[in-house]
């Protein structure tokens, strides 16, 4: 017990600056969807709907009104957006990347740090698939 204080200041020095700023690769997160089907997985969640080509567009703005918010890499005119989510109160990063395909709007909501998301993910994407779904 004596070694508690030590570890939660140690987890305030070096953990949770790391999270904070930790560099992503562009690369390992703005990356395709693949799948044709919704998911859940345990740190994300996928969702595919049928939608017209204003459906990104307006899926942008519900994403971009979000709190924490901001865009990662992409546009509306690539099709292909992928956002940076940050948690309230240690900034976890949630990545959501959205994706217009051939009359199909994909998105993908997953974790960085971690194994679960208790659900979070997967609730962003109900929320933004509102935007889409009125």
């Amino acid at each position: 017990m004596l070694y508690a204080p030590f570890v939660i200041i140690i987890f305030a020095l070096i953990v949770v600056p790391y999270i904070r700023f930790a560099p992503a690769e562009e690369a390992r997160w703005h990356v395709s969807i693949k799948v044709n089907q919704d998911r859940d997985l345990t740190g994300g969640a996928i969702r595919v709907v049928d939608a017209p080509p204003s459906a990104l567009a307006d899926v942008d703005r519900a994403a971009r009104a979000l709190p924490r918010t901001q865009v990662f890499a992409g546009s509306v005119a690539d099709n292909h957006i992928t956002y940076v989510t940050r948690s309230h109160f240690f900034g976890f990063p949630d990545y959501t990347t959205i994706q217009y395909v051939d009359g199909q709007l994909k998105m993908f909501a997953r974790l960085r740090f971690g194994r679960s998301d208790l659900g979070v993910n997967g609730k962003r994407l109900e929320r933004l698939l509102g935007a889409v779904q009125g």
